[in-house]
């Protein structure tokens, strides 16, 4: 009788603190989806991690919780997002956007967690857990784009192309950012245990990590000047990248090969020190 109270009590401490985190991380992807880094016109946004937090719960609890703790997520962007609601030019239309724009490309993200189990490397298996989530999200986004707000935000004319290209500039480098996030956390923190601790940052992990910020950073840099080529005094428009000043084209170009050499001398200097610790002293 003893030993099954005690296994009860657990599985009542181990249902609470499930309960707990997913209500904090739930509260987390909220306050991080309201820091934009860069906010689109016409909708979309790249945020400080604002997906991270329901990925990381998927890859702790499971695909199913995860879909769930997305749903939930999904509500709260939507409560976020009402204007956007009052835009739709019919009840389908309406229905399109609450699907497509928020319940399906918020819940998607509860998939992250779809690689714990099948790639031995936590961080890895996090980050293309991320990306396949990502990409599902764009896709939502992109359907969208073309058909619910085509005549609204969107052309008619073209419409799959535009959206292809308005969703991809701000979809990409939140992509870049949640994926370098997922991968961190899940190297320097044990996800899959009931008490989350620290663990000693593996060499190899830093290594992909380290040389992977700078080139991160300088994408997410240049996607950031390419929608500020955009900005017309209309709003949003794509066709101003045809009018873009070669000035505009080399500091693009010359952020990325910054971003890229940086990588590059990183990546050398901790493989340095890795032969020789000597030398970090």
């Amino acid at each position: 009788m003893s030993e099954t109270k005690t296994t009860a009590e657990k599985m009542q401490i181990n249902k609470t603190l499930r309960l707990t985190e997913t209500a904090v991380m739930i509260a987390a992807a909220a306050v991080l989806s309201l820091i934009k880094i860069v906010d689109m016109p016409f909708g979309g946004s790249v945020t400080l991690f604002s997906m991270l937090p329901i990925a990381v719960i998927s890859y702790r609890y499971g695909v199913p919780w995860g879909l769930l703790t997305g749903l939930v997520n999904a509500l709260m962007q939507m409560l976020f997002g009402l204007k956007n609601l009052t835009y739709a030019t019919s009840t389908p239309a309406l229905i399109a956007i609450i699907m497509l724009d928020y319940i399906v490309a918020f819940l998607v993200i509860g998939l992250a967690g779809m690689f714990r189990g099948k790639i031995r490397d936590h961080g890895t298996a996090l980050a293309f857990g991320t990306i396949i989530s990502c990409i599902l999200r764009y896709i939502c986004h992109v359907i969208s784009g073309c058909t619910v707000w085509a005549g609204v935000s969107i052309p008619t004319s073209d419409g799959l192309i535009y959206s292809l290209a308005y969703n991809a500039t701000y979809m990409i480098p939140e992509t870049i950012v949640t994926v370098v996030g997922a991968f961190f956390v899940a190297n320097i923190l044990t996800l899959t245990t009931t008490n989350i601790k620290r663990v000693p940052f593996k060499e190899g992990a830093a290594i992909k990590l380290y040389t992977a910020l700078p080139i991160s950073v300088g994408i997410i840099v240049c996607f950031a000047l390419i929608c500020g080529m955009m900005q017309g005094e209309s709003g949003f428009d794509i066709t101003a990248l045809a009018s873009a000043s070669v000035w505009d084209w080399v500091t693009i170009c010359t952020v990325l090969v910054v971003a890229a050499i940086s990588s590059v001398i990183v990546y050398v200097f901790i493989t340095y020190l890795k032969k020789d610790p000597s030398r970090a002293h």
